[in-house]
């Protein structure tokens, strides 16, 4: 039963306050690149780049206090965040851009009817739900970790 109890705890209310912090982070970090993008004429990338940096400010204030209430005023948080948003992204959109073309060549009969576009966006979906969870896990075990808990898991082991 015990295995059981890590899963349990990773599904928990903390896990709703991230996802709605998400949809938070998404509409922030979104309507200012379009707005940058449509009204101010802002090049491209730096729009997206916009999204990135008002997403993420959003993200580490918006989970460390609401989602995960960390009060720590330690920098190793804000390192460790950066950090973790870089990592997630690089396993999640480059990494697994190629693994799902290549799932794709050793699968050709089932995605070879598939448009450039379709497996684009395939692997883009593919690509934010692994983000997702890795940055959850890594905000929640790594970032904002209760310093409670660790404790609480040392007692237990001396009993």
């Amino acid at each position: 039963m015990k295995s059981f109890a890590g899963v349990k705890e990773l599904f928990d209310v903390k896990l709703l306050k991230f996802i709605i912090v998400g949809v938070i982070n998404t509409i922030l970090g979104a309507g200012t690149m379009f707005l940058l993008y449509n009204c101010f004429n802002v090049n491209y990338y730096v729009c997206s780049v916009c999204n990135y940096v008002v997403g993420g400010i959003s993200s580490y204030f918006l989970n460390k206090y609401f989602t995960f209430k960390s009060h720590s005023r330690s920098k190793r948080e804000i390192f460790y965040f950066i950090i973790l948003i870089l990592v997630c992204y690089l396993i999640s959109y480059p990494v697994l851009k190629r693994v799902i073309y290549f799932i794709y060549g050793v699968f050709p009969n089932v995605f070879g009817s598939l448009s450039e576009k379709a497996k684009g966006n395939i692997a883009l979906l593919a690509g934010e739900i692994i983000y997702t969870g890795l940055n959850y896990i890594g905000q929640r075990y790594i970032v904002f970790k209760d310093p409670k808990k660790k404790y609480e898991a040392k007692e237990s082991e001396d009993e």
